[in-house]
Protein backbone atom coordinates (compact mmCIF):
# COMPACT_ATOMS: atom_id res chain seq x y z
CA UNK A 1 0.00 0.00 0.00
CA UNK A 2 1.22 3.93 -0.70
CA UNK A 3 1.63 5.93 2.31
CA UNK A 4 -1.95 7.58 1.57
CA UNK A 5 -3.48 4.23 1.52
CA UNK A 6 -1.83 3.58 4.99
CA UNK A 7 -2.13 6.68 6.05
CA UNK A 8 -6.06 6.36 5.00
CA UNK A 9 -6.67 2.48 6.85
CA UNK A 10 -4.91 4.14 10.16
CA UNK A 11 -7.24 6.83 10.42
CA UNK A 12 -10.53 4.57 9.99
CA UNK A 13 -8.93 1.88 12.72
CA UNK A 14 -8.51 4.89 14.99
CA UNK A 15 -12.13 6.11 14.42
CA UNK A 16 -13.82 2.58 15.27
CA UNK A 17 -11.85 2.01 17.68
CA UNK A 18 -12.89 4.95 19.48
CA UNK A 19 -16.54 4.32 18.04
CA UNK A 20 -16.78 1.04 19.14
CA UNK A 21 -14.58 1.12 22.43
CA UNK A 22 -15.84 4.21 23.72
CA UNK A 23 -18.83 3.57 25.57
CA UNK A 24 -16.98 1.06 27.01
CA UNK A 25 -14.74 2.84 28.63
CA UNK A 26 -17.56 5.15 29.48
CA UNK A 27 -19.33 2.54 31.81
CA UNK A 28 -15.25 1.00 33.23
CA UNK A 29 -15.03 4.82 34.60
CA UNK A 30 -18.61 5.09 35.44
CA UNK A 31 -18.32 2.04 37.29
CA UNK A 32 -15.49 3.26 39.47
CA UNK A 33 -17.12 6.78 40.31
CA UNK A 34 -18.46 7.85 43.90
CA UNK A 35 -22.33 8.13 43.48
CA UNK A 36 -21.44 12.31 44.65
CA UNK A 37 -19.37 11.81 40.85
CA UNK A 38 -22.08 10.45 38.69
CA UNK A 39 -23.97 13.70 38.33
CA UNK A 40 -20.87 15.97 37.57
CA UNK A 41 -20.80 14.92 33.88
CA UNK A 42 -16.73 14.49 33.88
CA UNK A 43 -15.65 10.89 32.07
CA UNK A 44 -13.04 10.32 34.81
CA UNK A 45 -13.42 10.02 38.81
CA UNK A 46 -12.36 12.04 41.33
CA UNK A 47 -11.74 9.35 43.02
CA UNK A 48 -11.88 6.25 42.02
CA UNK A 49 -13.73 3.80 44.25
CA UNK A 50 -14.73 -0.32 44.64
CA UNK A 51 -18.36 0.88 46.25
CA UNK A 52 -20.10 -0.16 43.21
CA UNK A 53 -18.43 -3.71 42.85
CA UNK A 54 -18.66 -3.91 46.85
CA UNK A 55 -22.42 -3.06 46.38
CA UNK A 56 -23.21 -6.06 43.81
CA UNK A 57 -21.31 -8.68 45.39
CA UNK A 58 -21.27 -8.08 49.05
CA UNK A 59 -24.06 -5.12 49.03
CA UNK A 60 -27.99 -4.46 48.70
CA UNK A 61 -27.64 -5.58 44.70
CA UNK A 62 -26.23 -8.94 45.74
CA UNK A 63 -28.75 -11.27 46.17
CA UNK A 64 -30.02 -9.84 42.55
CA UNK A 65 -26.55 -10.32 40.89
CA UNK A 66 -24.99 -13.27 42.17
CA UNK A 67 -28.34 -15.38 41.67
CA UNK A 68 -28.55 -14.02 37.98
CA UNK A 69 -24.96 -14.70 37.40
CA UNK A 70 -24.90 -18.52 38.05
CA UNK A 71 -27.91 -18.58 35.85
CA UNK A 72 -26.36 -16.53 32.32
CA UNK A 73 -23.28 -18.88 33.18
CA UNK A 74 -25.66 -22.09 33.33
CA UNK A 75 -28.42 -21.46 30.73
CA UNK A 76 -25.92 -20.30 28.24
CA UNK A 77 -23.06 -22.95 28.77
CA UNK A 78 -26.16 -25.30 28.36
CA UNK A 79 -27.77 -23.97 25.56
CA UNK A 80 -24.61 -23.44 23.11
CA UNK A 81 -23.45 -27.30 23.92
CA UNK A 82 -26.87 -28.46 22.94
CA UNK A 83 -26.81 -25.98 19.66
CA UNK A 84 -23.34 -26.94 18.68
CA UNK A 85 -24.42 -31.01 18.92
CA UNK A 86 -27.51 -30.27 17.17
CA UNK A 87 -26.13 -27.87 14.39
CA UNK A 88 -23.10 -30.20 13.99
CA UNK A 89 -25.42 -33.40 12.69
CA UNK A 90 -27.82 -31.24 10.71
CA UNK A 91 -24.51 -29.24 8.67
CA UNK A 92 -23.49 -32.80 8.41
CA UNK A 93 -26.53 -34.33 6.96
CA UNK A 94 -26.68 -30.74 4.64
CA UNK A 95 -22.84 -30.67 3.35
CA UNK A 96 -22.68 -34.54 2.52
CA UNK A 97 -25.89 -36.22 2.13
CA UNK A 98 -28.42 -35.53 -0.64
CA UNK A 99 -32.31 -35.78 0.54
CA UNK A 100 -35.18 -33.52 -0.95
CA UNK A 101 -35.76 -30.22 0.78
CA UNK A 102 -31.75 -30.14 1.95
CA UNK A 103 -31.89 -26.27 0.87
CA UNK A 104 -35.40 -25.43 2.53
CA UNK A 105 -33.50 -26.44 5.36
CA UNK A 106 -30.82 -24.08 4.72
CA UNK A 107 -32.83 -21.63 3.82
CA UNK A 108 -35.55 -21.80 6.41
CA UNK A 109 -32.44 -21.76 9.29
CA UNK A 110 -31.50 -18.15 8.18
CA UNK A 111 -35.12 -17.37 7.59
CA UNK A 112 -35.62 -18.33 11.62
CA UNK A 113 -32.49 -16.39 12.42
CA UNK A 114 -33.89 -13.01 10.83
CA UNK A 115 -37.44 -13.25 12.51
CA UNK A 116 -37.95 -10.92 14.87
CA UNK A 117 -37.65 -12.39 18.39
CA UNK A 118 -40.43 -9.62 20.32
CA UNK A 119 -42.80 -11.57 17.78
CA UNK A 120 -43.03 -14.18 19.46
CA UNK A 121 -42.23 -13.33 22.87
CA UNK A 122 -46.33 -13.02 23.92
CA UNK A 123 -47.26 -16.61 22.02
CA UNK A 124 -44.20 -17.94 23.88
CA UNK A 125 -45.21 -16.60 27.63
CA UNK A 126 -48.79 -17.76 27.95
CA UNK A 127 -47.64 -21.07 26.30
CA UNK A 128 -45.13 -21.47 29.09
CA UNK A 129 -47.45 -20.52 31.70
CA UNK A 130 -49.84 -23.29 30.55
CA UNK A 131 -46.92 -26.28 30.32
CA UNK A 132 -44.88 -24.92 33.45
CA UNK A 133 -41.71 -23.70 31.79
CA UNK A 134 -42.28 -20.14 32.91
CA UNK A 135 -39.48 -18.93 35.19
CA UNK A 136 -37.34 -21.75 34.68
CA UNK A 137 -34.14 -22.72 32.97
CA UNK A 138 -35.47 -25.09 30.20
CA UNK A 139 -37.95 -22.41 29.36
CA UNK A 140 -34.95 -19.91 28.45
CA UNK A 141 -32.87 -23.29 26.78
CA UNK A 142 -35.18 -23.95 24.42
CA UNK A 143 -35.62 -20.54 23.35
CA UNK A 144 -32.36 -19.43 23.04
CA UNK A 145 -32.18 -22.60 20.36
CA UNK A 146 -34.08 -20.29 18.23
CA UNK A 147 -31.27 -17.84 18.40
CA UNK A 148 -27.83 -19.97 18.28
CA UNK A 149 -29.11 -22.99 16.16
CA UNK A 150 -29.79 -21.39 12.82
CA UNK A 151 -26.44 -19.80 12.78
CA UNK A 152 -24.54 -22.39 13.98
CA UNK A 153 -25.98 -24.55 11.56
CA UNK A 154 -25.03 -22.21 8.90
CA UNK A 155 -21.57 -21.54 9.56
CA UNK A 156 -21.06 -24.95 10.29
CA UNK A 157 -22.71 -26.53 6.61
CA UNK A 158 -20.41 -23.82 5.13
CA UNK A 159 -17.52 -25.63 6.53
CA UNK A 160 -18.36 -28.86 6.15
CA UNK A 161 -18.64 -28.25 2.72
CA UNK A 162 -14.88 -27.74 2.32
CA UNK A 163 -13.58 -30.68 3.53
CA UNK A 164 -12.39 -33.30 1.47
CA UNK A 165 -14.85 -35.98 1.02
CA UNK A 166 -12.12 -38.02 0.19
CA UNK A 167 -10.98 -38.61 3.48
CA UNK A 168 -14.52 -40.10 4.89
CA UNK A 169 -14.17 -42.43 1.82
CA UNK A 170 -11.00 -43.97 2.81
CA UNK A 171 -11.80 -44.00 6.30
CA UNK A 172 -15.37 -46.46 4.83
CA UNK A 173 -12.41 -48.31 2.83
CA UNK A 174 -10.63 -48.79 6.05
CA UNK A 175 -13.70 -50.77 7.75
CA UNK A 176 -15.19 -47.91 9.82
CA UNK A 177 -18.90 -46.82 9.35
CA UNK A 178 -20.19 -43.36 8.73
CA UNK A 179 -20.74 -42.52 12.11
CA UNK A 180 -17.12 -43.70 12.69
CA UNK A 181 -15.83 -42.02 9.63
CA UNK A 182 -17.84 -39.06 10.92
CA UNK A 183 -16.56 -39.01 14.77
CA UNK A 184 -12.77 -39.99 14.06
CA UNK A 185 -12.33 -38.19 10.74
CA UNK A 186 -14.82 -35.63 9.72
CA UNK A 187 -15.25 -33.91 13.51
CA UNK A 188 -11.69 -33.56 14.27
CA UNK A 189 -11.30 -31.69 11.19
CA UNK A 190 -13.93 -29.72 11.95
CA UNK A 191 -12.65 -28.63 15.19
CA UNK A 192 -11.96 -25.26 14.41
CA UNK A 193 -14.93 -24.39 12.75
CA UNK A 194 -17.05 -26.42 15.58
CA UNK A 195 -14.93 -24.05 18.33
CA UNK A 196 -16.01 -21.12 15.88
CA UNK A 197 -19.55 -21.53 16.05
CA UNK A 198 -19.96 -22.54 19.46
CA UNK A 199 -18.23 -18.86 20.72
CA UNK A 200 -20.82 -17.21 18.84
CA UNK A 201 -24.06 -19.49 20.08
CA UNK A 202 -22.03 -18.44 23.35
CA UNK A 203 -22.07 -14.52 22.35
CA UNK A 204 -25.88 -14.50 21.57
CA UNK A 205 -27.37 -16.76 24.07
CA UNK A 206 -25.14 -14.53 26.70
CA UNK A 207 -26.57 -11.20 25.42
CA UNK A 208 -30.15 -12.25 25.02
CA UNK A 209 -32.31 -9.66 26.63
CA UNK A 210 -35.58 -9.80 25.64
CA UNK A 211 -36.42 -13.42 26.63
CA UNK A 212 -34.70 -13.16 29.65
CA UNK A 213 -36.58 -10.15 30.49
CA UNK A 214 -40.24 -11.83 29.05
CA UNK A 215 -40.29 -15.36 29.99
CA UNK A 216 -38.84 -14.96 33.96
CA UNK A 217 -40.37 -13.12 36.83
CA UNK A 218 -37.99 -14.36 39.33
CA UNK A 219 -34.19 -14.95 40.09
CA UNK A 220 -34.99 -18.85 40.03
CA UNK A 221 -33.78 -18.39 36.08
CA UNK A 222 -33.65 -14.70 35.40
CA UNK A 223 -29.99 -13.68 33.76
CA UNK A 224 -27.83 -10.81 33.84
CA UNK A 225 -28.77 -8.70 30.93
CA UNK A 226 -32.52 -8.72 32.77
CA UNK A 227 -31.69 -8.64 36.25
CA UNK A 228 -29.50 -4.98 36.05
CA UNK A 229 -33.03 -3.74 34.68
CA UNK A 230 -34.49 -4.45 38.64
CA UNK A 231 -30.99 -2.64 40.24
CA UNK A 232 -32.42 -0.18 42.43
CA UNK A 233 -30.46 3.15 43.89
CA UNK A 234 -30.08 3.85 47.94
CA UNK A 235 -33.75 5.63 47.74
CA UNK A 236 -36.09 6.57 45.33
CA UNK A 237 -34.74 9.07 43.89
CA UNK A 238 -31.36 8.41 43.07
CA UNK A 239 -30.52 6.06 39.96
CA UNK A 240 -28.26 2.63 40.31
CA UNK A 241 -25.87 3.89 37.38
CA UNK A 242 -23.00 2.92 39.57
CA UNK A 243 -23.90 -0.39 40.67
CA UNK A 244 -25.69 -1.34 36.72
CA UNK A 245 -22.11 -0.28 35.36
CA UNK A 246 -20.18 -2.32 37.42
CA UNK A 247 -22.54 -5.68 37.26
CA UNK A 248 -22.36 -4.76 33.36
CA UNK A 249 -18.38 -4.92 33.19
CA UNK A 250 -18.45 -8.30 35.44
CA UNK A 251 -21.01 -9.79 32.62
CA UNK A 252 -18.87 -8.18 29.51
CA UNK A 253 -15.20 -9.67 31.41
CA UNK A 254 -16.28 -13.41 30.10
CA UNK A 255 -16.83 -12.10 26.44
CA UNK A 256 -13.68 -10.28 26.09
CA UNK A 257 -11.32 -13.02 28.07
CA UNK A 258 -12.84 -15.62 25.51
CA UNK A 259 -11.95 -13.17 22.37
CA UNK A 260 -8.54 -12.22 23.06
CA UNK A 261 -7.28 -15.66 24.11
CA UNK A 262 -9.23 -17.50 21.22
CA UNK A 263 -9.23 -14.83 18.77
CA UNK A 264 -6.93 -16.65 15.96
CA UNK A 265 -9.21 -19.57 16.15
CA UNK A 266 -12.18 -17.46 15.63
CA UNK A 267 -10.57 -16.23 12.48
CA UNK A 268 -9.55 -19.79 11.10
CA UNK A 269 -12.80 -20.77 11.75
CA UNK A 270 -14.64 -18.35 9.81
CA UNK A 271 -12.44 -17.77 7.10
CA UNK A 272 -11.79 -21.59 6.20
CA UNK A 273 -15.70 -22.03 6.39
CA UNK A 274 -16.09 -19.29 4.47
CA UNK A 275 -13.96 -20.83 1.16
CA UNK A 276 -14.70 -24.06 -0.54
CA UNK A 277 -12.57 -26.23 -2.18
Amino acid sequence: MTTRQKVGWSVITIVVLVYTLGPLVSILMTSFKASGDLTTGRFLPTRFVLDNYEQIFAGSARDLFLPALRNSIGITLIATVVAVVLATLCAYAIARLDFPGKRLVLVSALGVSMFPVISIVTPLFNLWRTIGLYDTWPGLIIPYLSLTLPISIYTLAAYFQQIPWDLERAAQVDGATSFEAFRKVIVPLALPGVFTTAIIAFFIAWNDFVYGISLTSTSAARPVPAALAFFTGASQFEEPTGAISAAAIIVTIPIVIIVVLFQRQIVSGLTQGAVKG
